[in-house]
Protein backbone atom coordinates (compact mmCIF):
# COMPACT_ATOMS: atom_id res chain seq x y z
CA UNK A 1 0.00 0.00 0.00
CA UNK A 2 1.35 3.42 -0.88
CA UNK A 3 0.41 6.67 0.71
CA UNK A 4 -0.31 9.61 -1.52
CA UNK A 5 0.73 13.08 -0.61
CA UNK A 6 -2.37 15.30 -0.63
CA UNK A 7 -2.45 17.88 -3.38
CA UNK A 8 -1.95 21.46 -2.32
CA UNK A 9 -5.46 22.95 -2.22
CA UNK A 10 -4.44 26.27 -0.78
CA UNK A 11 -5.88 29.27 -2.58
CA UNK A 12 -4.77 32.79 -1.96
CA UNK A 13 -7.45 35.43 -2.15
CA UNK A 14 -6.40 39.01 -2.53
CA UNK A 15 -8.79 41.44 -0.87
CA UNK A 16 -8.87 45.09 -1.90
CA UNK A 17 -6.89 44.45 -5.06
CA UNK A 18 -6.40 47.96 -6.50
CA UNK A 19 -6.83 46.62 -10.03
CA UNK A 20 -10.19 45.11 -9.04
CA UNK A 21 -11.55 48.18 -7.22
CA UNK A 22 -11.89 50.46 -10.25
CA UNK A 23 -15.65 50.03 -10.60
CA UNK A 24 -15.64 50.04 -14.42
CA UNK A 25 -18.51 47.53 -14.35
CA UNK A 26 -20.40 49.07 -11.42
CA UNK A 27 -23.43 49.76 -13.62
CA UNK A 28 -23.87 45.98 -13.97
CA UNK A 29 -23.54 44.69 -10.39
CA UNK A 30 -23.45 47.77 -8.16
CA UNK A 31 -19.99 47.11 -6.74
CA UNK A 32 -16.63 48.84 -6.95
CA UNK A 33 -15.23 45.32 -7.45
CA UNK A 34 -15.13 44.46 -11.13
CA UNK A 35 -14.61 40.81 -10.18
CA UNK A 36 -17.93 40.91 -8.31
CA UNK A 37 -19.76 42.65 -11.15
CA UNK A 38 -18.38 40.20 -13.73
CA UNK A 39 -19.26 37.18 -11.55
CA UNK A 40 -22.80 38.48 -11.00
CA UNK A 41 -23.32 39.08 -14.73
CA UNK A 42 -22.08 35.56 -15.48
CA UNK A 43 -24.42 34.09 -12.87
CA UNK A 44 -27.38 35.91 -14.41
CA UNK A 45 -26.41 34.78 -17.91
CA UNK A 46 -25.94 31.16 -16.79
CA UNK A 47 -29.51 31.19 -15.44
CA UNK A 48 -30.86 31.63 -18.98
CA UNK A 49 -32.51 28.80 -20.90
CA UNK A 50 -30.47 28.80 -24.11
CA UNK A 51 -30.94 25.20 -25.29
CA UNK A 52 -33.27 25.99 -28.21
CA UNK A 53 -31.57 29.26 -29.18
CA UNK A 54 -29.39 29.74 -32.24
CA UNK A 55 -25.91 31.26 -31.80
CA UNK A 56 -27.28 34.65 -32.88
CA UNK A 57 -30.22 34.41 -30.46
CA UNK A 58 -27.88 33.40 -27.62
CA UNK A 59 -25.76 36.48 -28.23
CA UNK A 60 -28.87 38.66 -28.15
CA UNK A 61 -30.15 36.98 -24.97
CA UNK A 62 -26.80 37.39 -23.20
CA UNK A 63 -26.58 41.05 -24.20
CA UNK A 64 -30.17 41.60 -23.11
CA UNK A 65 -29.37 40.08 -19.70
CA UNK A 66 -26.51 42.50 -19.13
CA UNK A 67 -28.70 45.35 -20.42
CA UNK A 68 -31.42 44.37 -17.93
CA UNK A 69 -28.93 44.42 -15.05
CA UNK A 70 -27.76 47.85 -16.16
CA UNK A 71 -31.36 49.02 -16.56
CA UNK A 72 -32.16 48.02 -12.98
CA UNK A 73 -29.09 50.13 -12.06
CA UNK A 74 -27.96 48.48 -8.82
CA UNK A 75 -26.32 50.92 -6.42
CA UNK A 76 -24.60 48.32 -4.22
CA UNK A 77 -23.90 44.59 -4.07
CA UNK A 78 -27.23 43.76 -2.43
CA UNK A 79 -29.12 45.51 -5.22
CA UNK A 80 -26.90 43.69 -7.71
CA UNK A 81 -27.87 40.33 -6.25
CA UNK A 82 -31.56 41.26 -6.31
CA UNK A 83 -31.20 42.47 -9.91
CA UNK A 84 -29.64 39.16 -10.99
CA UNK A 85 -32.40 37.23 -9.24
CA UNK A 86 -35.02 39.44 -10.91
CA UNK A 87 -33.59 38.65 -14.32
CA UNK A 88 -33.37 34.93 -13.52
CA UNK A 89 -36.91 34.77 -12.08
CA UNK A 90 -38.31 36.65 -15.07
CA UNK A 91 -36.60 34.39 -17.59
CA UNK A 92 -37.65 31.23 -15.76
CA UNK A 93 -41.26 32.45 -15.49
CA UNK A 94 -41.36 33.28 -19.18
CA UNK A 95 -39.98 29.83 -20.05
CA UNK A 96 -42.72 28.23 -17.91
CA UNK A 97 -45.37 30.35 -19.61
CA UNK A 98 -43.94 29.35 -23.02
CA UNK A 99 -44.03 25.67 -22.10
CA UNK A 100 -47.60 25.97 -20.83
CA UNK A 101 -48.69 27.19 -24.26
CA UNK A 102 -47.20 24.25 -26.17
CA UNK A 103 -50.04 22.48 -27.94
CA UNK A 104 -51.01 18.85 -27.56
CA UNK A 105 -49.65 18.39 -24.07
CA UNK A 106 -51.34 16.82 -21.10
CA UNK A 107 -53.51 18.83 -18.77
CA UNK A 108 -51.09 18.00 -15.93
CA UNK A 109 -48.13 19.37 -17.92
CA UNK A 110 -50.04 22.54 -18.74
CA UNK A 111 -51.13 22.99 -15.12
CA UNK A 112 -47.64 22.33 -13.71
CA UNK A 113 -46.04 24.88 -16.04
CA UNK A 114 -48.62 27.52 -15.12
CA UNK A 115 -48.17 26.72 -11.41
CA UNK A 116 -44.43 27.18 -11.66
CA UNK A 117 -44.85 30.37 -13.71
CA UNK A 118 -47.23 31.70 -11.05
CA UNK A 119 -44.73 30.96 -8.25
CA UNK A 120 -41.91 32.59 -10.20
CA UNK A 121 -44.07 35.64 -10.92
CA UNK A 122 -44.83 35.98 -7.21
CA UNK A 123 -41.14 35.64 -6.41
CA UNK A 124 -40.42 38.35 -8.97
CA UNK A 125 -43.00 40.67 -7.38
CA UNK A 126 -41.55 40.03 -3.91
CA UNK A 127 -38.05 40.83 -5.21
CA UNK A 128 -39.26 44.08 -6.78
CA UNK A 129 -40.91 45.03 -3.48
CA UNK A 130 -37.74 44.19 -1.54
CA UNK A 131 -35.62 46.22 -3.96
CA UNK A 132 -37.95 49.20 -3.66
CA UNK A 133 -37.91 48.94 0.15
CA UNK A 134 -34.11 48.76 0.11
CA UNK A 135 -34.01 51.85 -2.09
CA UNK A 136 -36.37 53.68 0.25
CA UNK A 137 -39.30 53.67 -2.15
CA UNK A 138 -41.49 51.70 0.23
CA UNK A 139 -43.74 53.44 2.68
CA UNK A 140 -43.26 57.15 2.87
CA UNK A 141 -42.25 58.74 6.12
CA UNK A 142 -43.46 62.19 7.03
CA UNK A 143 -41.74 64.10 9.82
CA UNK A 144 -43.58 67.08 11.23
CA UNK A 145 -41.53 69.56 13.16
CA UNK A 146 -42.81 72.72 14.85
CA UNK A 147 -46.56 72.50 15.27
CA UNK A 148 -48.20 75.46 16.96
CA UNK A 149 -51.70 75.19 18.40
CA UNK A 150 -52.98 78.53 19.59
CA UNK A 151 -55.60 79.16 22.27
CA UNK A 152 -58.97 77.82 21.17
CA UNK A 153 -57.40 75.83 18.35
CA UNK A 154 -57.35 72.09 17.85
CA UNK A 155 -54.67 69.78 16.52
CA UNK A 156 -55.19 66.33 15.06
CA UNK A 157 -52.45 63.82 14.49
CA UNK A 158 -53.40 61.04 12.10
CA UNK A 159 -55.36 60.60 8.92
CA UNK A 160 -58.21 63.03 8.50
CA UNK A 161 -61.09 62.76 6.03
CA UNK A 162 -63.98 65.12 5.61
CA UNK A 163 -67.52 63.89 6.37
CA UNK A 164 -69.09 62.38 3.28
CA UNK A 165 -65.66 61.27 1.96
CA UNK A 166 -64.39 57.69 2.11
CA UNK A 167 -63.09 57.18 5.61
CA UNK A 168 -64.76 60.36 6.82
CA UNK A 169 -67.39 60.32 9.46
CA UNK A 170 -70.11 62.29 11.09
CA UNK A 171 -69.06 63.76 14.43
CA UNK A 172 -72.63 63.39 15.72
CA UNK A 173 -72.51 59.63 15.18
CA UNK A 174 -69.18 59.43 17.03
CA UNK A 175 -70.87 60.44 20.29
CA UNK A 176 -73.42 57.64 19.87
CA UNK A 177 -70.71 54.96 19.77
CA UNK A 178 -69.92 53.68 23.28
CA UNK A 179 -66.49 52.31 22.21
CA UNK A 180 -65.32 55.53 20.55
CA UNK A 181 -62.71 57.56 22.38
CA UNK A 182 -63.25 61.27 22.62
CA UNK A 183 -60.36 63.68 22.68
CA UNK A 184 -60.72 66.37 25.27
CA UNK A 185 -59.90 69.95 24.44
CA UNK A 186 -56.76 71.12 26.15
CA UNK A 187 -55.93 74.81 26.18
Amino acid sequence: MTARKPADTTTTVLANDPDDRKGRLKSIGGSQSDHWNNTLANQAMQALWLTNSSAEERGTQLSATVAALMGIAPKDELEGMMAAQLVAAHNAAMECYRRAMIGKQSFEGWRENLTQANKLSRTYAALVEALNRHRGKGQQKVTVEHVHVHAGGQAVVGMVAAPGQPGGGDARKLEEQPHAKQVAHAP
